[in-house]
């Protein structure tokens, strides 16, 4: 059945999500900074998106053979993986919460999700235009 909505608004919706998924990871990580013993966690989620489109990670298109064409993506075969980053070595300060690092993460990834925020609002923006378009032709 066709959409009015294209597979890049899925696409980006389902990175938004895993996005706000990592912010929160962040923000328990750095709400337990001063927990003992408490070691902070990570969201990775970016290979197996690369996977799912089917891309290598440079960006290119991933082919086993010369005649293949890699699958569609779908929003439903992939998700975000959990990294506790279990260090059994204890080396005083480095299996702890680093601000700075959590800070520098919390930034890169509002930066992520404010450009998905304007690409999704930019293809919202020309279904309006299409619609209006359409109502007076």
């Amino acid at each position: 059945m066709k959409s009015l909505f294209n597979d890049q608004i899925g696409l980006v919706g389902k990175v938004m999500d895993m996005q706000l998924q990592r912010q929160n990871v962040i923000a328990s990580n750095l709400a337990n900074i001063d927990t003992p013993n408490y070691k902070p966690r990570e969201l990775t989620f970016e290979n197996e998106l690369q996977k799912a489109l089917g891309l290598d990670m440079r960006g290119r298109m991933s082919t086993t053979t010369p005649g293949h064409m890699p699958a569609a993506f779908s929003p439903e075969t992939f998700g975000a993986e959990w990294d506790k980053q279990f260090k059994p070595r204890q080396i005083h300060g480095e299996d702890r919460v680093n601000l700075d690092k959590e800070m520098a993460k919390h930034a890169k990834n509002q930066l992520h999700y404010t450009a998905l925020a304007q690409v999704m609002q930019k293809n919202f923006e020309g279904l309006s235009t299409l619609i209006q378009d359409a109502k007076t032709a």
